[in-house]
């Protein structure tokens, strides 16, 4: 019995020792190599290798995909070069936010001074900084939110228009969340009826009074009277 102890010892040492060599093995057959060779690939990677093994990866979301967190997901797709299928289709999307609050309603106007502002201006009539009356760097004046046509536009045409662009207006899906961007309509759609209901429109082009002409106008009058 000791005899069988000490044979058992030294072969189970003798294995340790064997089993920590620093002698570079061929490792057994693999099981799942792709667990072991990842080809996960980070955002911006180049995708050279890829294509070159005949993987296409284009590093866009598949067709459909939500974002984590994103509420309200738009499934109408921009319109191709030339058509305007789907910008017709989106006036049947209607605002899926309730009405704002007073509080929910000035952070609307905060997002909008913030991205939309700078061309159609605080007051919507397309007399934004970038405008100014034609003084502006853009010798075109913007749409004016306030005016007849965008007013006859429907909710989800307008969100459209915000989301994909319109014009030399450029998208603003990437920039702002489908929450914020329907804010921003409910926002202009309260504009639009205060608009109406006071009876004027106003506009770069036209004859009431807008973002900018109002304080030129008053200056000007006080020079003229001294």
């Amino acid at each position: 019995m000791k005899k069988l102890s000490v044979i058992s010892f030294v072969l189970i040492t003798v294995f340790v020792t064997v089993s920590c060599s620093d002698i570079k093995r061929t490792r057994g057959r693999e099981y799942m190599p792709d667990m072991a060779y990842s080809r996960a690939y980070e955002t911006y990677a180049p995708h050279e290798r890829l294509q070159e093994q005949g993987v296409n990866y284009t590093a866009l979301p598949v067709a459909g995909t939500i974002k984590r967190g994103e509420a309200f997901p738009f499934s109408i797709p921009k319109d191709k070069d030339g058509d305007s299928v789907n910008y017709v289709a989106s006036r049947q999307v209607v605002n899926p936010l309730p009405a704002l609050d007073s509080v929910q309603l000035k952070e609307a106007e905060r997002i909008y001074l913030i991205n939309c502002g700078i061309c159609h201006g605080p007051k919507l009539d397309g007399n934004g900084p970038l405008y100014n009356n034609g003084n502006g760097p853009y010798s075109a004046a913007p749409k004016n939110l306030v005016g007849p046509e965008v007013t006859a536009m429907p909710e989800g045409q307008i969100f459209y228009s915000v989301t994909y662009g319109k014009g030399q207006m450029g998208p603003y899906g990437p920039q702002l969340s489908t929450s914020q961007r329907w804010r921003i309509v409910h926002y202009v759609k309260a504009k639009q009826q205060e608009a109406k209901s006071s009876g004027g429109t106003g506009g770069a082009s036209g004859s009431g009074s807008d973002s900018t002409s109002t304080k030129n106008a008053a200056s000007g009058a006080t020079k003229a009277t001294k």
